[in-house]
């Protein structure tokens, strides 16, 4: 009978698990530090590091920030007044009886101040402070915390998804935001895990704070105190530098088809080389919201007490947690624009 000349193909071995283990492990680091410059105890050559980042200045860049959220102000404000609207449905606006007691609370606790020559403003700052750090809504339950996040979450999405396509010239509206943006919704939330893991450190910094001040080791001063603030210093600074990349990840994971991992190392290869203009900028960004916040909440608690000084009837009017409220969605477009403006900056420069 003929035969076949041809041999039939041979079938290939699989390697063993644990060299392709091995292998792919390899594989991963030698990419990595391909595209990383920087070894451990090795000094780098400037040739190697230096990656230049041209961006506009802090103030024309803010300015162009909030122009953006004004020019577009038919989009933003309706989108959020219904984040306001779900929020107080949702999550809830802080108590009006919470804040009379805490402004009474402050008023007795902060009477020193006063009689040392203090001012009325220096109380209301007192007051101000303890609100953004504490907030009104003190006894929130499990589903109010998760409709908290996801509500955030969804903000920034929303943003985001407006923002690429209105500098990509695209005509939108926003409904087309609320309705296309949700799609990276998992990915967006594992990295956003990922920041509060990376955060650890300064929560572990503020609890050894809270530790030092109630044993009054950093009143008594000395090199116990000066240990303490140096290792404080050190763990924020960790914190800063994972997070500083972090923040692009956030806006990379908004891809089609874009996985958290390759979101996480798409950021750190745009930020190596540039970390600390980076991190000025996000520096700037909380200055920029700790000014915002002066600004608008402080004559509002004033004006808020004042008034009420005169007309009690309207004591019972939560003007004050309205507005922190206000202020606090404002604070979160402003941020996601300010974040993915500046992706885009830092893109276009590479381009």
């Amino acid at each position: 009978m003929p035969t076949n000349s041809k041999s039939a193909p041979k079938k290939k071995t699989k390697a063993p698990l644990h060299k392709r283990v091995i292998t792919s492990s390899r594989t991963r680091l030698n990419e990595y530090l391909s595209r990383r410059p920087h070894r451990s105890f090795r000094l780098t050559r400037r040739r190697d590091y230096v990656r230049p980042l041209v961006l506009p200045k802090l103030l024309p860049f803010t300015f162009e920030v909030t122009k953006m959220l004004w020019v577009k102000r038919r989009i933003f404000g309706p989108l959020m007044l219904i984040y306001i609207l779900l929020y107080a449905l949702l999550v809830g606006i802080g108590s009006q009886e919470t804040y009379v007691q805490l402004t009474e609370f402050l008023k007795e606790s902060s009477s020193s101040i006063l009689e040392a020559g203090g001012t009325v403003w220096a109380q209301t700052g007192l007051t101000l402070v303890t609100l953004a750090m504490t907030g009104l809504n003190t006894e929130l339950t499990d589903a109010q915390q998760i409709f908290g996040v996801l509500l955030g979450v969804l903000a920034w999405l929303t943003t985001v998804w407006l923002l690429r396509n209105i500098l990509a010239g695209h005509k939108v509206k926003m409904r087309d935001g609320l309705y296309n943006a949700g799609a990276p919704l998992i990915s967006t939330l594992i990295i956003a895990l990922i920041i509060a893991l990376q955060l650890l450190p300064v929560a572990l910094a503020a609890v050894g704070y809270s530790a030092a001040v109630s044993s009054g080791l950093i009143a008594a001063g000395g090199v116990e105190a000066m240990l303490f603030w140096v290792a404080a210093i050190l763990l924020s600074l960790i914190s800063l530098y994972w997070i500083s990349s972090s923040f692009f990840a956030m806006v990379i994971v908004t891809l089609p088809g874009m996985y958290p991992y390759a979101a996480i190392k798409a950021a750190g290869d745009i930020v190596i080389g540039r970390r600390v203009k980076l991190v000025l900028r996000w520096v700037w960004m909380l200055f920029c919201i700790v000014v915002l916040w002066v600004i608008v909440m402080l004559p509002v608690i004033l004006l808020d007490t004042w008034v009420k000084s005169f007309w009690s009837f309207i004591a019972n009017v939560p003007v004050v947690p309205v507005a922190l409220v206000v202020v606090s969605a404002y604070t979160i477009f402003w941020i996601s624009t300010y974040v993915y403006l500046l992706y885009r900056k830092v893109v276009d420069n590479n381009e």
